[in-house]
């Protein structure tokens, strides 16, 4: 075997950036807006539930109600309170995000994410190079892919 022809195929992870538009600003902020949405209901769903369950311990419960049952009662509003707070975290840390995306310069380039890539390297090929490769977008339409591809 020819050592020259020897090659092998690795895969990468490519680092994918947007530049900051009018439209890129508009539809991250509406998607951030519509996991709020999504939050508050969620919320609502989860208070609902949380008072449904109650209500039915106390249906089905002793007048007055027994230590068991304001057990129960307590256990049940104490998840409820703890699925909350990871709610309105989520929350917050979407408006930060909404915050973070009002206070962006437009042309400015930002994080979008990471894709993974299959890449041929051979004899002589400078790795390091090959393996520092991202891709730039604008809109969606990508602008630029810079590094050795």
């Amino acid at each position: 075997m020819d050592v020259s022809q020897s090659h092998l195929l690795l895969k990468r992870t490519i680092n994918v950036k947007a530049i900051v538009t009018a439209r890129w600003k508009d539809d991250a902020q509406q998607q951030l807006q519509a996991q709020l949405n999504q939050i508050d209901n969620q919320l609502q769903q989860l208070e609902m539930q949380g008072q449904r369950m109650i209500a039915e311990i106390q249906k089905q419960s002793l007048k007055p109600p027994g230590p068991e049952t304001l057990q129960q009662i307590d256990g049940i509003q104490i998840q409820v309170n703890e699925k909350k707070s990871e709610f309105l975290e989520q929350k917050n840390q979407i408006l930060q995000q909404l915050q973070q995306i009002q206070l962006l310069e437009l042309d400015q380039e930002v994080q979008q994410g990471q894709i993974d890539s299959i890449f041929r390297v051979e004899t002589g090929d400078n790795l390091i190079e090959k393996m520092q490769v991202e891709i730039l977008l604008r809109d969606g339409v990508v602008e630029a892919i810079r590094g050795a591809v």
